[in-house]
């Protein structure tokens, strides 16, 4: 009865069965394609007993249900007409996914994996901050040169970081992504800017600008990448490829880059920056709201370089009142980045999250918490932009200003006039960030008992030899060790690009990125699921632990091309023996990343469990410990 009630629920708030085009389900989620994603109720989707969480990705409507997902869909083909024949239809028009939604998830996937040398490089950048106001260290120095080298590269070379994670993440060559960002920065192209800021290709008029630390051309050209690298593939001779396809990308690419997405950009910072101007004309209060609460859209894009001419030209004048506005975000983000810190039991988050706030506090550096916190947990964004808007109205409203170009931290306070209202809007800013992250949290993911339909567990404690003098026995804590069921690299959950794993809805693990393309079993027991796609596979270990096998995000759209499982549901499995080959390779040309996120299923039913320090395993290595 209880799937059966679930099941009407879910059909109810998906906007009803004349809603949905298409229904099929994986191994933890029902995968929705609807005519409408505007009809579901998401909320009261999350708040029904055994829905875990709801995604939308890949054109998709998911609901993530976890182990209980085939009975859930069961019902729901036995009690509507998608059961007989409806929700397949080939012919139905699929809704593409929001456009915000899919660029924040690029722009969070594409720098996921620049989020440690961004996190390392801007507490190297607080420190150096720290050593100069100190006077421990001279600006000339040598030593402050080299240390402020290694602290600014991972943001001046932008382009060629995110032409390469970029193309990861849109499943294009990474090489010639990196290729595409790193032509943007070469002294050939960078020096045409010392003749003037326009030039020319082929006679088209191109628009010079400085890409250092940009964003949004980068993301837009890999993008454009993806698609004639494809189209390239199928029209040029298999033994041309190797050569061709870069070829042709790079000539297509790079002049796109430089004479169209590159100068969208300038005009687009332009406009934004003509907007300011108008606002501040206006009213300093709302200005300094305005500026305070949606700065942090520009930073995501790269775009708040538009407004740095603007400030450089009111500090030639004398003061500039922008900074201090600006500065009202990042305090905001800091009280954000602090209450995560405080609130995560996760360590990777929790040490990403407490380097993010010293990087904000002390240098002023606001990427590891945009793209490491507020993309990933787009639930605090709206934190961001309530306090943002609230410490810039304070300093826009008594019209504190810069008196220097400097990055908004807790050393340049003294740059700022008048000193008193600046620090009660970065306080405020600071202070509401903080409050609303503690109050209503960072994520959606709930904890979420052990279903009914999962057998209970009796555990016993282990206990000790008993001593000759004493008949007591006292009980310890009892363990169970997983192996690897894979060879690759480790990765926290968080980096999964899927938020149903990458916020703990589906329980607490940790992921592999393949290099060998066999999954084996990590325990002894029985194999409760095996997808007939092959991408996923759910193991109950003889000590009962629910472990699920997801290999690659999005993988089922396969229809299990590429996996080949080696073992059937009921089947006893023992340590190392192979359950699922897959062709690793073919599936990333496919444009599937291929991350493999190991998840304990019950976790509510642990004290913890706890990961691998390693980076690297071989399958068989010591991977997750459950503590009872």
């Amino acid at each position: 009865m209880k799937y059966e009630r679930l099941a009407k629920n879910i059909v109810q708030n998906i906007g009803g069965e004349e809603n949905v085009n298409n229904l099929v389900h994986c191994a933890t989620r029902l995968r929705f394609n609807l005519k409408d994603n505007q009809l579901p109720d998401k909320e009261k989707l999350k708040s029904l007993a055994g829905v875990l969480s709801v995604v939308e990705s890949g054109g998709q409507f998911q609901v993530v249900i976890g182990n209980d997902v085939a009975h859930v869909y069961q019902e729901i083909m036995r009690i509507s007409k998608l059961g007989a024949g409806n929700s397949a239809s080939a012919d139905a028009d699929q809704p593409k996914e929001k456009i915000m939604s899919r660029i924040f998830a690029v722009i969070s996937g594409s720098l996921s994996p620049l989020l440690p040398a961004m996190a390392g490089a801007g507490i190297l950048k607080a420190f150096l901050t720290l050593f100069t106001n100190f006077e421990w260290l001279s600006a000339d120095s040598g030593t402050y040169l080299i240390l402020a080298a290694a602290a600014n590269a991972v943001f001046y070379f932008l382009p060629i970081f995110l032409g390469i994670s970029a193309s990861f993440k849109f499943g294009a060559n990474p090489y010639v992504g990196g290729v595409i960002g790193a032509a943007l920065m070469e002294p050939n192209f960078t020096g045409l800017l010392a003749n003037g800021d326009t030039s020319s290709f082929l006679g088209i008029p191109v628009v010079l600008m400085d890409y250092a630390s940009t964003v949004f051309p980068v993301f837009v050209s890999i993008w454009i990448f993806s698609y004639v690298e494809k189209y390239l593939k199928k029209i040029i001779h298999k033994e041309l490829q190797t050569f061709m396809v870069p070829l042709l990308s790079l000539v297509i690419l790079v002049p796109l880059a430089a004479i169209v997405f590159g100068p969208f950009g300038v005009y687009l910072g332009n406009a934004i920056a003509d907007a300011i101007n108008y606002l501040m004309g206006v009213s300093g209060l709302l200005t300094g709201a305005v500026i305070g609460g949606l700065i942090f859209f520009l930073v995501v894009f790269g775009l708040h370089w538009g407004i740095i001419p603007i400030v450089l030209a009111n500090l030639t004048n004398g003061t500039d009142p922008i900074l201090a506005m600006w500065a009202a975000s990042n305090f905001a983000m800091a009280g954000v980045a602090l209450a995560v810190f405080l609130k995560s039991k996760e360590k990777t988050l929790k040490s990403l999250a407490g380097s993010s706030t010293l990087s904000l506090l002390l240098a002023g550096v606001s990427e590891p918490t945009v793209y490491g916190i507020l993309l990933r947990y787009k639930r605090t964004i709206p934190y961001v932009i309530i306090a943002g808007a609230v410490g810039g109205a304070i300093n826009g409203g008594f019209n504190t200003y810069a008196t220097a170009f400097v990055f908004q931290n807790i050393f340049s306070i003294g740059a700022f006039e008048p000193v008193g209202y600046y620090l009660i809007g970065i306080v405020a800013a600071m202070g509401i960030g903080l409050i609303l992250t503690l109050l209503f949290g960072y994520q959606d993911n709930k904890t979420v008992a052990v279903t009914e339909a999962t057998p209970a567990v009796e555990v016993k404690a282990i206990q000790p030899e008993a001593s000759a003098n004493s008949s007591n026995h006292s009980s310890v804590l009892k363990k169970e060790v997983l192996l690897s069921p894979l060879t690759g690299e480790v990765k926290s959950l968080t980096e999964v690009p899927d938020p149903a794993f990458a916020e703990g809805a589906m329980g607490k693990g940790i992921a592999i990125v393949p290099s060998v393309g066999q999954a084996v079993s990590p325990v002894n027991g029985t194999v409760g699921t095996i997808l007939k796609s092959g991408h996923a596979v759910i193991l109950r270990s003889e000590n009962g632990a629910e472990i699920l096998i997801h290999i690659g995000i999005n993988t089922v759209q396969l229809k299990g091309q590429y996996f080949t499982p080696r073992v059937k549901a009921g089947d006893q499995v023992r340590k190392g023996d192979l359950l699922i080959e897959f062709e690793l390779e073919k599936i990333r040309e496919a444009g599937y990343n291929p991350i493999t996120p190991v998840i304990i299923s019950n976790t509510a039913e642990y004290l913890d469990v706890i990961e691998t320090t390693s980076s690297l395993v071989t399958a068989q290595d010591k991977l997750l410990t459950l503590v009872v």
